[in-house]
C-alpha cells in the first residue's frame, strides 16, 4: 500500500456504534437438569449492518465446563450458539483489521436464562434478551481507514477539519455496501433486538465530543509553540490508545 494512505488523520474520529448480548430460549418439555436452555451470544452493529468491514474475528471465552470453551468466530455474524443450564459471564475479545487497529477490545457479557419476576414466568415463545449498547471511537485513522469507511452505513464518519483533503480512494477498496454482504437485518433473531432509541443521542454526544478534542488539540499545538509552556499543559494531551469504548 502506497505509504501515504497511513498518514493518520489529526483531530478525527471515526466510531462505530455496537450491540452485544444474549437471547436465551427455554426449551420447555425438552429441558433436562443439565439442558435447560439454548441461546446465542453476539455482537452485532447497532444498525444491523455488517461489521466485517472493521472486526476480523471475535473470540468467545465461554464457562471452563464447555467442551473447547475458547470459540473463534471469523466471519459475519459474529455470533455462537449453544445450550446449557447456568448463567456466567463471557469474555468477547474483538480483533481488528490491520488498516484499523493493532489492538484488541475486550467485553465481558453476563449470560442470563431466566426472566426477571415482572416480566413473567419462562415461556418457550418469548426468549429473554440482554443487550448492551456501546460505541468503538478510533482516534486519528489512516487515510486508508478513513477512505475504506467514509460512506459505510455502519460507521459514524465526520467531516474532515478545514486544510485536511484527502486524494482519490485510487486503489483502496471500495466495498460495494448496498449488498448484503454480512449485515443482520434478516437476521432469524432480529425480531428480538433491541432498537436503542438513545443511540442518536449518544451519536450526538460523540459528535460533540470530536468538536472538544479537535478545539483541545487546536490549542495544544498553538501550546507547543510558546516558548516555556507550563508543565500543566501536559493534561491537554490527547487520547493515547488506538481506540475506547463509552
Amino acid at each position: 500500500m502506497d505509504a501515504s494512505k497511513n498518514k493518520r488523520l489529526k483531530d478525527v474520529e471515526i466510531s462505530f456504534p455496537i450491540v452485544y448480548g444474549t437471547i436465551s430460549f427455554w426449551l420447555g418439555k425438552k429441558a433436562s437438569e443439565y439442558n435447560s436452555h439454548k441461546w446465542t451470544v453476539y455482537v452485532r452493529s447497532a444498525n444491523n449492518e455488517d461489521l466485517s468491514v472493521i472486526v476480523k474475528r471475535v473470540v468467545f471465552q465461554l464457562h471452563p465446563s464447555f467442551q473447547n470453551p475458547t470459540r473463534v468466530v471469523e466471519q459475519q455474524p459474529f455470533e455462537l450458539s449453544e445450550s446449557g443450564w447456568g448463567e456466567f459471564e463471557i469474555a468477547i475479545t474483538l480483533y481488528f483489521h490491520s488498516d484499523v487497529c493493532e489492538k484488541r477490545l475486550d467485553l465481558f457479557h453476563l449470560l442470563k436464562l431466566y426472566p426477571e419476576e415482572e416480566a413473567g414466568p419462562q415461556s418457550t415463545k418469548k426468549p429473554v434478551v440482554v443487550e448492551t449498547y456501546d460505541e468503538i471511537v478510533f482516534p486519528e485513522p489512516t487515510e486508508a481507514f478513513f477512505l475504506r469507511v467514509q460512506n459505510h452505513p455502519a460507521a459514524n464518519v465526520p467531516r474532515l477539519p478545514p486544510g485536511i483533503t484527502l486524494p482519490p480512494p485510487g486503489s483502496v477498496e471500495i466495498v460495494p455496501y448496498e449488498k448484503k454482504r454480512g449485515d443482520t437485518r434478516d437476521h432469524p433473531l432480529s425480531q428480538w433486538f433491541s432498537n436503542f432509541s438513545e443511540a442518536d443521542e449518544l451519536l450526538k454526544l460523540a459528535a460533540a465530543r470530536q468538536q472538544v478534542q479537535a478545539h483541545i488539540a487546536k490549542l495544544r499545538r498553538q501550546l507547543t509553540m510558546i516558548e516555556g509552556m507550563p508543565q500543566q499543559s501536559k493534561g491537554l494531551s490527547g487520547p493515547g490508545q488506538q481506540f475506547g469504548h463509552i
